[in-house]
């Protein structure tokens, strides 16, 4: 195991993607310790080619595709500001909004910031907000894509954790309100303070001229998410349902021609790709890790240290806050659900709570150097550098964090919802 962390690290160090990191020190490991490198395809194709559940993934980032693309989220973003924007912070809020509705269609904080979070920055530069304060509103409420359903990154840790795809979905729904009320607050006063422009309070006629506008694209979580809490269909077929609706939808607006369809296909089989191989080269890790008897080692230390349910979800907080900096999400989801489950089940927490827990915690890395994804891609859609887009983010980090801390000291802010299936 010593061996494996070496050249992990060194490989880490050296500037190699933390896929190839994963798979190059895997393939060392297989090498000196005499195991045949056939391991490392089975373990992919058990992780990956038999999994029905990850056909998912694939779906609903085609799904987050087509509506950035197609116009969707122009309408959204059109009906939230004449909803929300009169309120003290006005974009601000508007901004939060548009991650909840959106997070009910693509599953991905990427898709919220790369396509509609960057038509919010420029709406809220052009109305007078500071650009610093416009990416930290997009930065944190773009993580409220992830946890309201659907979540890429909640098939992924139902699949490494062999928990149920629906209740971990439905767990995020009342997490990601609370977010984004912890988000709104924060909003509120900040814009209250420094004066923020906001909207005229809308007419009856104009906020229903813009929910008539965007309603088909409002409906669009209440068919996913309906479906499956009625158990019309499952989660994997839901992502399908998706882009199904997407696509029609665009079509009927003319947001895209029919032969748009095949770029954005690839665009999104791109993105697929590169989380398919980082789920992929983790999960031989993890096998790895397994046969080196990490869990029992980490669970025998826990239970000789350890007496509460709620020390051991803390200690498990900040070891994913710790591999979240460095470590792409997908890779920690894939890496340490498997790991830390027999941990878990040990203390009688529930799968579900810890699922959302540890997604939420993860999705921080996401604003946090060296690897936060989200950090790069605000500094290539605002006018901020690298260094001024993680200060803009700094105060989210905490608003987040501190919502992670109420959600363990109150499980049944997951577990209601889930409870009524």
């Amino acid at each position: 195991m010593v061996l494996l962390f070496a050249v992990f690290l060194t490989l880490m160090f050296m500037g190699v993607p933390i896929s190839f990191s994963m798979l190059g020190s895997s393939v060392a490991y297989l090498l000196i310790t005499g195991f045949p490198l056939e391991v490392a395809v089975q373990s992919i194709a058990s992780a990956i080619g038999e999994s029905f559940v990850l056909i998912a993934v694939p779906f609903y980032m085609l799904a987050g595709v087509i509506m950035n693309q197609g116009g969707i989220t122009t309408r959204i973003f059109n009906f939230a500001k004449e909803a929300v924007g009169w309120i003290p912070g006005g974009l601000g809020h508007v901004n939060i909004l548009n991650s909840v509705i959106f997070s009910g269609m693509s599953g991905t904080a990427a898709a919220d910031t790369g396509g509609i979070g960057a038509m919010e920055i420029v709406a809220m530069r052009n109305a007078g907000f500071d650009e610093e304060f416009s990416v930290g509103v997009t930065a944190g409420s773009s993580l409220i894509g992830p946890i309201i359903p659907p979540s890429v990154p909640g098939v992924l840790l139902a699949v490494s954790g062999g928990i149920s795809v629906g209740k971990l979905f439905i767990g995020g729904i009342v997490p990601g309100l609370v977010m984004a009320v912890a988000m709104g607050i924060y909003v509120f006063i900040v814009a209250k303070k420094r004066k923020y422009p906001v909207t005229e309070f809308p007419t009856l006629k104009s906020l229903l001229l813009s929910f008539k506008e965007a309603f088909f694209a409002l409906l669009s979580p209440f068919i996913i998410i309906g479906g499956i809490m009625a158990g019309v269909f499952t989660p994997t077929e839901a992502s399908v349902v998706s882009v199904v609706y997407s696509i029609i939808l665009v079509l009927a607006w003319k947001g895209i021609t029919v032969k748009d369809i095949p770029k954005l296909i690839l665009e999104a089989a791109k993105a697929s790709i590169s989380t398919m191989f980082i789920i992929a080269s983790a999960m031989i890790f993890a096998w790895i890790l397994t046969v080196e008897d990490l869990p029992d080692i980490l669970q025998n230390l826990f239970l000789s240290n350890i007496s509460s349910s709620f020390m051991a979800l803390m200690m498990m907080i900040l070891l994913l806050l710790f591999v979240g900096t460095f470590m792409d999400s997908a890779a920690a989801i894939t890496l340490l659900t498997p790991i830390l489950m027999p941990i878990v089940r040990t203390y009688n927490i529930d799968p579900v709570h810890f699922g959302i827990i540890a997604i939420l915690t993860l999705m921080i890395g996401l604003l946090t150097p060296p690897v936060g994804l989200n950090l790069f891609i605000l500094t290539s859609v605002s006018e901020l550098n690298y260094q001024q887009v993680v200060k803009a983010c700094i105060p989210y980090v905490f608003i987040l964090f501190v919502v992670v801390i109420i959600i363990t000291l109150f499980p049944q802010i997951v577990l209601w919802l889930p409870g009524l299936l």
